[in-house]
């Protein structure tokens, strides 16, 4: 199969049949400059159009690698550009799928202002309309901007995304350290998901499935699973966000984003009773697909979590999606490459929550101690609602540690009373919840249907705030 219908199938496999329609099929560059021939450049390297996944609107353009490898010029650019254009007008998502040379060295300034013209539509889009990249071939230099300002990315395993290659890094090589792989980029939180070439399409086409076609749209379809069954993994004790979420969901199903990326957090996207709602969790431990343990973390807040959580939150306050955090939380990461940002990182997750004016709701599922708690959509800060299990505890300070600081110079003994003390007094959810930081006490097996009936209540929530501009945090 050549590259050129490469570009083309990529655009019918992730499209439901039948419902491509093509714009811009005969455009061509316009350059001569160094002997180009516009007749030699069909469609002049991108397809464009739109048609429908599962039945709602989408527009997409392809990069065809056949035609100039794929390079952006003039007349490329702008035929991107019409994709957004006409997508923003419409209310409807845009996908993306990449595979190109980079700049079209050829066409000179325009094709630096090629790209410019992409990351300006790019930023109107933001909040707008959600968008969507997928890197199947290179992505290279300026092109490398575009799955990163996108919503959401994804890259096929054979794919290279680069600012700059390997070998051209001080030091390095491709084959020492593929920095433009999926692998390096999954795990510095450049895409969401990676996989074969379908695998990313039917990963694309489940995402669009659960979000809104845009800020103004809802995220809805019908349910069929029972609202009231219950939450048996939640019920069992769990210490994995992802597989809690699942447990919680429509029918089992868990979204997760970012997924390979500060693994602590896990962010993504379910269905309460056919609603989408974004779910934002700690994890201690971590779970294969064959229920076995494959990995363990501390429960701290880490600089790349809270990035990858803020980020998240944005998204859904952008576009209308309520927020459900599990918190199990005891503090910061104490390490000095974290201290060097990691409060800069949780101011940006507190303010993310705080400013958000979506739904949000928070369940403490174990610790929840300590300023790293109030990180974590705290009552204060602006969670609308506070579920907790009976099990789980919310203070100032670990009641060991507390103790040991209240009977400092007293016996040991002494010391593990203060410790229950404390932990009864200060630290236990029956505490928080006489003092109003806790609206519910929750047993684990009813948890998801009490969250079925909070995003019901709370989904007339509006909220009257002082005209601003933006934050700047």
């Amino acid at each position: 199969m050549s590259s050129s219908s490469k570009a083309r199938q990529r655009i019918l496999s992730l499209l439901d049949e039948n419902s491509f329609v093509e714009i811009g099929a005969l455009v061509t560059a316009r350059a001569t400059d160094f002997d180009m021939k516009p007749n030699k450049t069909p469609s002049d390297g991108v397809i464009t159009g739109y048609g429908v996944i599962d039945g709602s609107l989408v527009y997409v353009f392809s990069q065809d690698a056949e035609v100039l490898g794929g390079s952006v010029g003039e007349m490329h650019a702008k035929k991107i550009a019409n994709i957004y254009q006409m997508a923003m007008r419409t209310g409807a998502p845009v996908i993306g799928l990449l595979d190109s040379a980079g700049m079209r060295l050829q066409e000179g300034p325009d094709t630096l202002e090629a790209f410019a013209s992409l990351y300006a539509k790019q930023a109107q889009a933001s909040g707008l309309i959600p968008t969507v990249a997928a890197v199947f071939g290179k992505c290279g230099g300026g092109l490398a901007l575009m799955p990163a300002m996108a919503d959401f990315a994804f890259m096929s395993d054979d794919a290279k995304l680069f600012v700059n290659a390997p070998n051209a890094l001080a030091g390095n090589k491709e084959d020492k350290n593929d920095t433009s792989g999926a692998a390096c980029k999954a795990a510095g939180g450049s895409v969401d998901g990676t996989g074969s070439e379908d695998e990313i399409l039917a990963q694309i086409r489940e995402l669009i499935s659960f979000l809104p076609s845009n800020n103004e749209d809802e995220a809805f379809v019908d349910c069929i699973d029972d609202i009231n069954r219950d939450s048996l993994a939640i019920a069992g004790g769990f210490k994995d966000g992802a597989v809690a979420a699942a447990d919680l969901a429509d029918d089992g199903i868990f979204v997760e984003t970012r997924k390979c990326f500060a693994r602590e957090m896990v962010t993504g996207f379910i269905r309460l009773n056919g609603q989408t709602v974004g779910i934002v969790a700690n994890r201690s431990e971590e779970y294969d697909e064959n229920g076995e343990k494959c990995a363990s973390y501390d429960t701290v807040l880490t600089t790349d979590g809270c990035n990858k959580a803020a980020r998240f939150v944005r998204f859904c306050d952008a576009y209308e999606i309520p927020i459900v955090t599990l918190t199990n939380v005891t503090g910061f990461a104490a390490t000095e490459a974290e201290e060097a940002s990691v409060a800069a990182a949780a101011a940006g997750l507190t303010y993310a929550f705080a400013d958000a004016s979506v739904a949000k709701i928070n369940v403490i599922t174990g610790q929840a101690i300590g300023s790293a708690y109030t990180v974590m959509n705290a009552k204060a800060t602006g969670a609308d609602l506070t579920f907790a299990l009976p099990t789980a505890r919310i203070g100032i300070m670990d009641s060991k540690l507390a103790a040991k600081i209240i009977a400092d110079g007293k016996s040991a003994d002494e010391i593990e009373q203060t410790a229950r003390d404390y932990d009864a007094l200060q630290n236990g959810i029956e505490s928080a919840a006489a003092r109003g930081y806790v609206d519910q006490i929750v047993a684990p097996e009813d948890l998801r249907r009490q969250l079925i009936g909070a995003v019901e209540v709370l989904y007339s929530k509006r909220e009257d705030r002082p005209f601003k501009k933006h934050g700047s945090v």
